[in-house]
């Protein structure tokens, strides 16, 4: 397969005058475009993103690492990295951290191999320490969904903590007094923070949560329904559930309906994300909305300032939080109605 180095070497100019030919720079002469491509076209050359990054001394990859392909949440935040990608003419290189420390950090090193300098991360396992020690060296690195108070200008992020207290809020309004919990089996801050919101609001009202009706499990349908399944064999009762996610919240329903109980009649269901299937299942689910593709767009747009060193000097950190909103469909409904 033939090089950059080839094209030069055969047609007796520097690689960084291919480079320029490859994107169209007016200052190369026509002559010069002229004997360049024909020996690109000759030797099947086909210029990539390290050549072009060349001549314009950036790079032309734009990286985003997630956890995981299959999920939905997931994928709307790659799509929001991939716009801003799109709109600046380049490539998005997409790697998984799959929710494991040495995953990662591989990660995060593909990018950097394929010389990425401008990435957004969603990190839930890597240390607060490691991170930053990587954004020093990174100036282009933006962290999603992740608030650490050593690089706050550099953190894209939701409260959690806020997101708990406003379900409870909506089921405490909804006159519901006996409360589940369905949440992720995985030990990162979103659904810690999650629950001690939701917690603390309940608290707050005299309302107290039973451990015996806390359920953790993969945050996917199947997760769902088994959580929902052990919830209804605990024996406890319960007239509404906070799920850690949509995807739970559906399986969730699914598993309650199978067993003979109608959804919201008599037991509310309440999920967070809204995600697009959110909206099509059946009941409807009342969620709270993440911004998830919003804030990629967002978290991509502050990585190419910080690449550029265009961050500006009195920058609001507000706008680096997001807060979930509701969304009241058809899941959750007022106890005893």
């Amino acid at each position: 397969m033939a090089t950059i180095k080839d094209v030069a070497r055969i047609a007796g100019v520097s690689v960084a005058t291919v480079s320029r030919v490859a994107n169209n720079d007016p200052k190369v002469s026509d002559k010069t475009k002229t004997k360049v491509s024909k020996v690109m076209g000759d030797l099947g050359y086909t210029p990539n993103a390290n050549a072009r990054a060349l001549v314009k001394q950036k790079s032309m990859i734009m990286g985003v690492v997630i956890p995981q392909l299959t999920d939905p949440f997931f994928a709307s935040l790659a799509n929001g990295v991939e716009e801003v990608a799109r709109s600046e003419n380049m490539q998005l290189l997409l790697s998984t951290g799959l929710f494991d420390a040495e995953s990662e950090r591989k990660a995060i090193a593909l990018l950097i191999e394929q010389q990425c300098d401008i990435m957004v991360v969603h990190s839930k396992i890597l240390s607060d320490e490691e991170l930053t020690a990587l954004a020093a060296r990174k100036p282009g690195l933006v962290l999603i969904d992740r608030y650490i108070d050593a690089i706050k200008e550099r953190c894209i992020w939701i409260d959690n903590f806020e997101g708990g207290r406003i379900a409870a809020r909506h089921l405490i309004s909804l006159a519901h007094q006996d409360f589940a919990v369905i949440s992720s089996v995985h030990e990162i801050d979103d659904p810690k923070l999650r629950m001690e919101g939701f917690r603390s609001e309940l608290n707050t009202a005299g309302f107290s949560l039973s451990e015996q009706l806390i359920e953790l499990n993969e945050p996917n349908l199947r997760g769902g329904e088994i959580a929902a399944q052990n919830l209804l064999s605990s024996g406890k009762k319960f007239t509404a559930i906070f799920v850690y996610n949509d995807a739970m919240a559906i399986g969730a329903i699914s598993t309650l309906e199978d067993n003979g109980f109608s959804v919201p009649n008599d037991i509310s269901v309440l999920g967070f994300d809204d995600v697009l299937l959110s909206r099509y299942s059946r009941p409807k689910l009342s969620t709270l909305n993440y911004p998830i593709e919003e804030m990629a767009t967002h978290a991509a747009r502050l990585a190419l300032r910080l690449n550029n060193k265009k961050q500006p000097q009195n920058i609001n950190l507000d706008t680096y939080k997001y807060v979930p909103r509701l969304v009241k469909r058809e899941s959750t409904s007022r106890f005893g109605h």
